[in-house]
């Protein structure tokens, strides 16, 4: 899957990748792990060898055999100076914040791949996509809303659409599906003293929390629970 990137830095990247794709040059596109870069490349060499940098002799091998190679995990490699960039067009993805700069003098072109996180555009487009197709797949309603203060950057496209993915599965369980996760989730967990009372709180927090969202006030909240509101008041307390 790829999506077109609205990011200036971006466009400049596959425009220039575009410009020398029939030049015998090694270029080198670095930046954080998830962040797209391998689908833009995908979409652009097609037709290339892809070997991965952690497989030195496959490495070997495509630059000895092919013309136009993409090396991905390029960080992995172990002996740098043994590879032979020579009448080869090379194409090099490296996972990282920062280029290591021993390594300028391999690359005729070296491109710096911004995280997610820098690119404000790009958030709407992925996440917009994202939510479209989990909201397809887990048969959702279409006005479901999503919180997106809840989006997860920390691994750029990856964690995005985890959190989509679970944000869209936690709003649309049904019971049946919420007692699975809940019986999975204890089957699974250390059995610590005091676990019942402990997830009971748990629990008991969940819902007043939801109460006061959904009613608005204590008094309601008392009213609809079936409970008293010094009752309702102290399990507040408690729980804070």
């Amino acid at each position: 899957m790829y999506i077109q990137s609205s990011d200036p830095t971006i466009e400049k990247i596959y425009q220039s990748i575009i410009g020398n794709q029939d030049m015998l040059v090694s270029s080198v596109i670095y930046g954080q792990r998830y962040s797209g870069k391998t689908s833009l490349i995908r979409k652009l060499y097609k037709g290339a060898t892809w070997v991965d940098g952690a497989n030195l002799k496959e490495v070997h091998k495509a630059l000895e055999d092919s013309q136009k190679v993409v090396i991905t995990n390029f960080e992995k490699v172990t002996n740098i100076d043994s590879l032979n960039f020579e009448n080869v067009h090379v194409l090099a993805l490296y996972n990282s914040k920062h280029f290591n700069k021993k390594l300028e003098n391999k690359f005729a072109f070296i491109y710096h791949f911004p995280p997610l996180s820098q690119r404000e555009e790009d958030i709407k487009n992925f996440s917009n996509y994202y939510i479209e197709h989990i909201k397809e797949l887990l048969d959702a309603p279409a006005n479901l809303e999503i919180d997106e203060t809840l989006f997860d950057l920390s691994e750029n496209l990856k964690s995005l659409k985890k959190s989509i993915y679970k944000e869209i599965m936690l709003k649309t369980l049904t019971k049946d599906e919420l007692y699975r996760a809940l019986y999975y989730n204890f089957v699974n967990s250390p059995l610590e003293e005091n676990i019942y009372d402990t997830e009971l709180k748990l629990f008991d927090k969940a819902i007043i929390d939801a109460g006061l969202k959904r009613f608005k006030s204590q008094l309601q909240v008392s009213k609809k629970f079936g409970i008293s509101r010094n009752t309702l008041r102290k399990k507040i307390d408690e729980l804070d």
